[in-house]
């Protein structure tokens, strides 16, 4: 259903903390035209946490309008408040989303049980294709595998975006949950490594800049151009690991400034990058080819 590079949009703003709602619609259709398979409006990537309900909805509108068809939009709807979720997912099916990325509760620290009671809530209230998000590092709990399981027996609950980053995962994800469960990485580093175990595809922060060697990389896997995509994947390390030496999406926004797609500004709590970072991001970008 979903599948290839597939980016998770950060939200441009400007000096002042607004959204740029023109430099948002450019860098949508920018990704697409670079070749992305796929975008993912309002992630935690474009500061979901951070934007009111209005904002929040209104990115989604826009993606989608952009979009206008030529690539599935999977709109953010994750929440700690399931009420919260429902509505988000609501507005996401009505303004035509494709699908909604759902991140499991943070702060809450809900059991299996919990989890399995949030994402069932959302997905009997809302029909639409949903795709669990498993962020153990942000949201602080893990979805189990058997939890997982579970869930896919839903009709609406589609696949996961698995951001673990442990390659065993995926193994027993897909012989718990079946063929047609859609998996993809959330992990930028561990792209083609987590196809290799099963995987379709990658939900990626590093396609926000490097959108085309993202996609070509996804496709060489796909034809079976192994040598290929790994020839790809080693020349991103090292930007992979630059947008991530603080947290994302600081330095993911700064590259995109470097390229003139938007302003480096992200909403407080995230601080301004330090000056060690930018330099490193600068070389990364550079090294990769993507700034003279």
């Amino acid at each position: 259903m979903f599948k290839g590079s597939l980016v998770a949009l950060i939200t441009p703003m400007r000096a002042d903390g607004s959204v740029d709602e023109k430099a948002y619609a450019d860098f949508v259709d920018w990704q697409i035209k670079e070749g992305t398979h796929g975008v993912i409006p309002v992630g935690t990537t474009g500061e979901s946490p951070t934007l009111s309900h209005d904002e929040h909805k209104r990115v989604v509108e826009i993606a989608i309008e952009v979009s206008h068809g030529r690539v599935p939009v999977i709109a953010g709807a994750g929440s700690n408040s399931t009420a919260e979720a429902i509505e988000l997912a609501r507005h996401a099916k009505e303004a035509g989303a494709d699908a909604t990325l759902v991140v499991t509760p943070y702060y809450n620290k809900p059991t299996q049980e919990g989890m399995f009671l949030h994402f069932s809530a959302i997905a009997d209230a809302v029909d639409i294709p949903m795709i669990i998000y498993n962020i153990p590092p942000r949201s602080v709990v893990d979805m189990s595998v058997e939890t997982m399981a579970r869930l896919a027996k839903h009709k609406n609950i589609v696949g996961v975006k698995d951001a673990t980053a442990n390659l065993v995962r995926p193994l027993h994800t897909a012989l718990a949950c079946g063929d047609d469960f859609c998996m993809l990485s959330g992990e930028d580093h561990t792209a083609l490594s987590f196809n290799a175990a099963g995987g379709v595809g990658c939900i990626s922060v590093t396609a926000n800049v490097a959108p085309r060697l993202c996609s070509e990389m996804q496709l060489a896997w796909a034809e079976g151009r192994i040598a290929d995509a790994q020839k790809i994947q080693n020349r991103l390390v090292p930007l992979h690991d630059a947008l991530f030496s603080e947290t994302s999406p600081g330095p993911v926004k700064f590259a995109a400034s470097l390229l003139g797609k938007t302003s480096e500004h992200c909403r407080l709590p995230l601080a301004p990058l330090m000056g060690p970072t930018r330099d490193r991001v600068r070389a990364a970008m550079t090294a990769v080819g993507l700034l003279n």
